[in-house]
């Protein structure tokens, strides 16, 4: 069974190249908003570095409504802002990366998070 992954983006353009990056590496994937459910996906990656949600406040906020249970997070962040990536680990992000890294290791970095 093919493992379930849901990416939060609003940057439509870096959305799809993330969403390619996973169905090539044999992932089922689907592109989300901020209004975003996994619904008992495998795996959540989350766009830290935008500017028309909070990423980390989406995560907190499903993790208190119990919508994280069994569901591996992943925040992608942009490597100038620091404050960022201490925010998202401190709200139990299970990893958070660099874009630049995101975008070299893609689904591989994906697997190792399920794994």
């Amino acid at each position: 069974v093919m493992a379930r992954v849901v990416a939060v983006f609003d940057d439509l353009l870096l959305g799809s190249n993330v969403l390619g990056m996973l169905r090539a590496g044999g992932f089922e994937a689907t592109l989300s908003g901020a209004d975003a459910h996994p619904d008992g996906a495998d795996a959540l990656i989350v766009d830290l570095a935008s500017t028309g949600f909070d990423g980390v406040a989406l995560v907190e906020r499903l993790r208190a409504g119990g919508e994280l249970e069994g569901t591996r997070t992943l925040g992608v962040y942009s490597h100038v802002d620091a404050d960022t990536k201490r925010r998202a680990e401190a709200a139990g992000f299970d990893l958070v990366v660099p874009r630049s890294r995101m975008a070299r290791e893609g689904a591989a970095l994906v697997e190792r998070l399920l794994g």
